[in-house]
């Protein structure tokens, strides 16, 4: 079990850990294929989603929103269709409408009263701030893919964290719903890391490559971690649930 008592800094992935990607994500998706006449399950969606958003952020560094562009061509690639321009600039719109978890909002509040909280986002600063209303807290720091200029799981992202945040790495905690995004690099950046667990159509993947490490703490929720963080944490300082 961890001790929570050492650490004064939680960051959390966005999208997928704090917002219901997967759902966004299918629900900008599925319109454009039934609008080309195919049909894919869930599971598969997402598995396809995966790939190509990978194969968007290699090479030289390009904004989130391309990326999501890219994603969509390859999706018509793949499937064997031409996406409109307006169904291409679809998918990263629509992120704006994109919701957090149920208890996404009420963990993050009682988990910034006793500790730092900071996003670690694959995202462009401009999507991230379209998003931030409905997260309905004050970050004490958000770090971006665009920031970084470059995509998670590479460590540049989690240096420039350590630069902004200021924090040793044992007083800091990573919160990530990705094994390959989040879990994989913090470890090897030498950070205790919680994996978040969701219900997901591609289970224990979701919508990000699936890969394979252990965390030091695996949960289903963010209030399982709110749970396990006040009842290991400091006993003086418990939030109540």
């Amino acid at each position: 079990m961890l001790d929570f008592t050492r650490f004064q800094v939680l960051t959390f992935d966005c999208y997928g850990t704090l917002i219901d990607w997967e759902t966004g994500i299918v629900g900008a998706l599925r319109p454009i294929l039934a609008a080309h006449g195919k049909t894919i399950s869930g599971a598969e969606l997402l598995q396809l989603y995966s790939e190509l958003e990978v194969q968007a952020q290699q090479g030289e560094f390009c904004p989130y929103r391309d990326v999501l562009q890219t994603v969509v061509r390859g999706f018509g690639q793949r499937l064997g269709f031409a996406p409109s321009e307006s169904e291409i600039r679809s998918l990263p719109e629509s992120l704006a409408t994109w919701l957090p978890f149920p208890d996404t909002i009420s963990a993050l509040r009682k988990l910034k009263s006793r500790y730092q909280i900071a996003i670690m986002s694959n995202v462009d600063d401009d999507l991230f701030a379209s998003t931030a209303p409905r997260l309905a807290v004050q970050f004490d720091h958000v770090i971006t893919a665009q920031q970084a200029r470059a995509y998670k799981p590479s460590l540049r992202f989690f240096e420039l964290a350590q630069e902004r945040i200021g924090v040793k790495r044992e007083q800091w905690l990573h919160v990530g719903q990705s094994i390959y995004h989040d879990v994989i690099p913090a470890k090897s950046f030498g950070l205790a890391t919680v994996w978040v667990n969701r219900p997901s159509l591609r289970p224990g993947a979701g919508a990000a490559r699936a890969a394979s490490a252990q965390p030091d703490l695996e949960v289903a929720s963010l209030k399982a971690l709110l749970d396990l963080a006040a009842k290991n944490g400091n006993r003086e300082q418990q939030t109540e649930i």
